[in-house]
């Protein structure tokens, strides 16, 4: 490699601009290590506090009080001396913590003494017929453009799924003055039994009970019809002047009724999942978490992988939310300073213990969120006609077929059919493909596995990599 394009030496990389990232860069460099927080967002927030360095007060009202608790973490950030690459897309980290990165079209590294990941939460696959339709966004992409740029529906939304978001989006629209067509719960009443097994720890974490309460009561306050036990949701397609097909309406059945909701946009969403692609591609170890139905890291006390010098912090390392990110980041922090002989042991478990407190405090609620907020088997694992990869426009009937033929995993499903090998690289199929293989196989989706992540986690062009 030209001289010019040597590795950077740093103590610390963090990836990812969140709570997590702003916490980890924050103590590693208050320890006095050289850190850098890299992102490919132009301001700090990651997406829970995405653009909260220029929210105004009437968008902070909108966003709620706990949107706004994300300047505090930003300004100790800001403060703390951590170098902040902006616009920046990690598409490699190395088992030896290289870290490499495009910015303005050129190519960068870092050779780091540890890194820290902080890449958070993607949202869950939400695989119905039509849900591929324009029109139809995740309510995690629509609030993202409503923290951003303060867009919002030009007509009554649709609101479908389960989980806090769904009800979180939907206070906020009717904050923010936007009318809801409806929202449509897929909770049901096996699930509100199922999550009553952990009401105990869950009333130990009262206020965020009560923040879910006070947002179901705003909505129906508001008029907004609710459909509860929802099933059999599929998207109606309509053919407009242009010949294209558009989403029309939203069909589903409660109690057996069946009912259509007339809408040009309909939000879907089902829960978040880790961000797991740049612990895949590092081939470190995970496991399949039965209660998020998802794959997670395996991690020590501090967040470290099994992969020497190399952390993860937040959503990434298991669904928490942004206090627990926070939290996580802040220990992260201080195992890397203690690892690298800028803080005593004894001095970082005296500060850990109370953080450590903290996140056993805000982790209480999870059990009873994970059970009531359960995603249905036939919401995760789609009917035959329904297109499963996106990109490469793959059925679930068609990946079926494939293990009919001895496809036992994912990576044979890119063999078979292409599935995963889109722009995405996965991310929006992952999780599906890994149960529909699963559930046709009847194996454990821990025995079916996920697809092998490979550098570039993101697109890169020929050109920009030669640049180097």
């Amino acid at each position: 490699m030209a001289a010019d394009f040597a590795p950077e030496a740093v103590d610390v990389v963090v990836v990812g601009a969140g709570p997590a990232g702003m916490s980890a860069a924050t103590r590693a460099a208050r320890a006095g290590l050289k850190t850098v927080l890299i992102d490919e967002q132009d301001a700090v927030g990651g997406q829970i506090y995405r653009a909260i360095g220029r929210a105004d007060a009437r968008r902070k009202e909108i966003l709620g009080p706990d949107y706004a608790a994300g300047a505090a973490i930003a300004d100790a950030f800001a403060a703390s001396g951590a170098r902040h690459l902006t616009n920046a897309t990690v598409w490699q980290v190395t088992r030896e913590r290289g870290v490499n990165y495009l910015k303005d079209g050129k190519i960068g590294s870092f050779d780091a003494q540890r890194v820290i990941l902080a890449s958070g939460a993607l949202e869950r696959p939400f695989p119905i017929p039509g849900w591929t339709l324009p029109g139809v966004l995740t309510a995690g992409a629509a609030q993202i453009l409503l923290k951003s740029a303060g867009e919002v529906p030009a007509a009554p939304p649709v609101l479908a799924g389960c989980g806090p978001l769904l009800y979180l989006l939907g206070w906020q629209y009717v904050r923010a003055g936007v009318p809801i067509r409806a929202l449509v719960d897929t909770t049901r009443h096996e699930d509100r039994w199922r999550a009553k097994r952990h009401m105990l720890s869950a009333l130990r974490a009262w206020p965020f009970l009560s923040k879910g309460l006070q947002l179901i009561r705003t909505l129906r306050d508001a008029g907004v019809p609710i459909f509860e036990a929802a099933d059999d949701l599929r998207v109606e397609a309509r053919v407009g002047a242009d010949r294209v097909e558009r989403a029309a309406a939203l069909h589903f059945t409660t109690q057996g009724k069946a009912h259509r909701l007339e809408a040009d946009v309909i939000l879907l969403h089902q829960g978040v999942v880790p961000n797991t692609q740049f612990t895949q591609a590092l081939r470190a170890a995970h496991r399949w978490d039965d209660a998020q139905l998802c794959f997670t890291p395996q991690l020590d006390a501090w967040g470290e992988l099994d992969v020497p010098g190399i952390f993860v912090a937040g959503d990434g390392a298991g669904i928490g939310g942004a206090q627990a990110a926070a939290l996580q980041g802040t220990l992260a922090g201080l195992a890397v300073a203690a690892q690298l002989g800028a803080l005593p042991a004894a001095a970082r478990d005296a500060e850990a213990a109370a953080h450590r407190r903290a996140l056993a405090g805000v982790m209480r609620i999870r059990p009873f969120l994970d059970s009531l907020y359960r995603p249905r088997d036939v919401n995760r694992i789609p009917r035959d006609e329904t297109i499963v990869c996106r990109c490469e426009e793959v059925t679930a009937g068609e990946l079926r077929k494939f293990v009919g033929l001895g496809c036992v995993g994912p990576n044979q499903a890119k063999s078979f059919g292409r599935c995963g090998m889109g722009p995405c690289q996965g991310r929006m199929c992952g999780l599906t493909v890994t149960e529909v293989i699963a559930d046709a196989r009847r194996v454990s989706p821990a025995e079916v596995g996920y697809y092998r992540i490979r550098p570039p986690i993101k697109p890169l062009t020929l050109g920009e990599l030669a640049g180097e």
